[in-house]
């Protein structure tokens, strides 16, 4: 999507790589299944509030790039936009943040 200049869906598509993999941990860890992002942001800090190798930046990804994904479903408009610097951005952090899941998965 991003090579194709399809920046909205890039950003959205980060987010929602990072989204899923935050709620199968939270599954794998809790047995529960949450389902909005308000529920997975609180259940993935309580996961990980202990954990330094969540630094701030991959603490702070669900949130960020939450907002890509507002602006590509519901924003209209000249500055409704995600730009290729911030969708490149989400990419690399989501990339981060999934193998970090991965990693905390693979220690259980």
């Amino acid at each position: 999507m991003f090579v194709m200049k399809y920046y909205d869906a890039a950003g959205r598509s980060a987010y929602l790589a990072g989204f899923h993999a935050a709620q199968a941990l939270i599954s794998e860890n809790s047995g529960r299944s949450v389902k909005t992002h308000k529920g997975v942001s609180v259940e993935l800090h309580r996961l990980i509030k202990d954990d330094p190798s969540f630094d701030l930046g991959l603490r702070a990804f669900l949130g960020g790039t939450y907002s890509l994904k507002a602006i590509a479903d519901y924003e209209t408009g000249p500055d409704s936009e995600v730009s290729p610097e911030l969708a490149s951005d989400a990419i690399s952090e989501g990339k981060r943040f999934v193998a970090r899941i991965i990693e905390m998965r693979s220690a259980t």
